[in-house]
């Protein structure tokens, strides 16, 4: 089992998906949170100067969905077929799609709360329509058993209830698929055990 040491803030963000599939997987690694100090001392030697990394055996993998993609390939989260892995793929990058929309980064409240609002009012249902159609009656999103689909719709949508908490109350399906990962074995004690974050992200 090669040894697995992630760094990130500490916060869910961007890292919370590869928690979930350790998780769930019940592998064991090094959770590694860090300050904003120890960010900028040893940025300038990451590869690509980003959070969160993933260190697997000594080598720095970068970009929270290449690392989700490699745990769940790795653990059988990917989807069973190369047909469902692109399935898989889809959902997870439309979801990120909408996700990278919102400003994380910006200083100004009052622009970065129109922005939110507009994203809520305007994009969301779509797409959370999309969604709905695509899990139809289905347990999971793609084929008969979880993914790391699954696992990120709940991370997402967490993140994004906490933001309004509105988001996709008419959207029971989606919601009832939130609730079936969250009772997973393993995601059920990370969630109840998994460390304070600020503002709860």
């Amino acid at each position: 089992m090669p040894y697995y040491k992630l760094t990130y803030f500490n916060l869910r963000g961007r890292a919370e998906i590869a928690r979930y599939i350790f998780a769930f997987s019940g592998i064991k690694y090094e959770d590694n949170r860090i300050g904003r100090m120890d960010w900028l001392t040893i940025k300038p030697s990451i590869p690509f100067g980003k959070l969160p990394f993933l260190e697997v055996d000594g080598i720095i993998l970068h970009q929270s969905l290449a690392i989700g993609r490699y745990l769940a390939k790795e653990t059988g989260l990917a989807g069973k077929t190369h047909l469902e892995q692109a399935q898989v793929d889809g959902i997870v990058d439309s979801i990120d799609d909408f996700i990278s929309l919102f400003p994380w980064g910006e200083q100004d409240q009052d622009v970065k709360q129109e922005i939110q609002n507009n994203l809520f009012s305007n994009l969301a249902p779509e797409l959370l329509q999309h969604l709905e159609n695509y899990l139809g009656e289905k347990d999971w999103f793609v084929g008969n058993s979880v993914t790391w689909a699954d696992f990120y719709w709940d991370v997402c949508s967490t993140t994004l209830i906490v933001l309004n908490p509105n988001f996709a109350q008419n959207f029971s399906k989606l919601l009832a698929l939130k609730n079936r990962v969250q009772t997973l074995p393993g995601i059920s004690e990370w969630i109840k055990n998994r460390p304070e974050t600020i503002n709860s992200l």
